[in-house]
């Protein structure tokens, strides 16, 4: 399983709670989208997960901002994704900034509002919202899986023939939205 975390916005410990933090213990791979706030918080995440790809967020201290690249990509299950805390210019450049980068699936932070968009041409766009320090908007996480996994779970879509499938969950284990990530043929 892929998690996908951001806008942590703490002080000290990476203020995973309930179902995030299960999902973070048991994750194949961790996607932080920034914010973390400072170096401790980045620690104590790194001390959860040794499998974690993270970029800095505005609100990032020097010390993390030292420390981690304002974007990065990754792959997973055969899936490119491109990372950021925030693109100005909202969708159009997020999508934009995954073109460039050849990624089926951007990942981005900052508005701690979840969101997922999956157009018709160019990458998918998630935003997981924040799991920690929602500010008005429903606290949550992203869970993805590859398509066709016997490790999903009853509520994650189908209708993807290759790529990854997933949820928008709260720590509570909601499901608030349902993720659909085709991979580039």
């Amino acid at each position: 399983m892929l998690v996908v975390c951001s806008d942590t916005h703490g002080t000290d410990d990476p203020r995973l709670t309930g179902r995030t933090r299960d999902a973070v213990d048991a994750a194949d791979l961790v996607i932080h989208a920034g914010d973390f706030t400072t170096a401790a918080v980045l620690d104590a995440f790194r001390d959860r997960t040794d499998r974690l790809v993270a970029v800095h967020g505005n609100a990032d201290t020097v010390a993390v901002q030292e420390r981690l690249p304002p974007a990065a990509t990754t792959t997973y299950a055969g899936v490119r994704i491109a990372i950021t805390h925030t693109e100005r210019g909202g969708a159009t450049a997020l999508s934009l900034f995954g073109r460039q980068r050849g990624a089926d699936l951007v990942v981005s932070g900052h508005t701690h509002r979840p969101t997922v968009d999956t157009p018709e041409a160019g990458p998918t766009l998630l935003n997981p919202g924040s799991h920690a320090d929602p500010r008005g908007n429903r606290a949550a996480h992203a869970e993805l899986w590859p398509a066709g996994s016997d490790a999903a779970p009853a509520e994650v879509p189908d209708g993807v023939a290759s790529g990854l499938v997933g949820v928008l969950r709260s720590p509570e284990g909601d499901v608030i939205g349902r993720i659909r990530v085709p991979a580039s043929e």
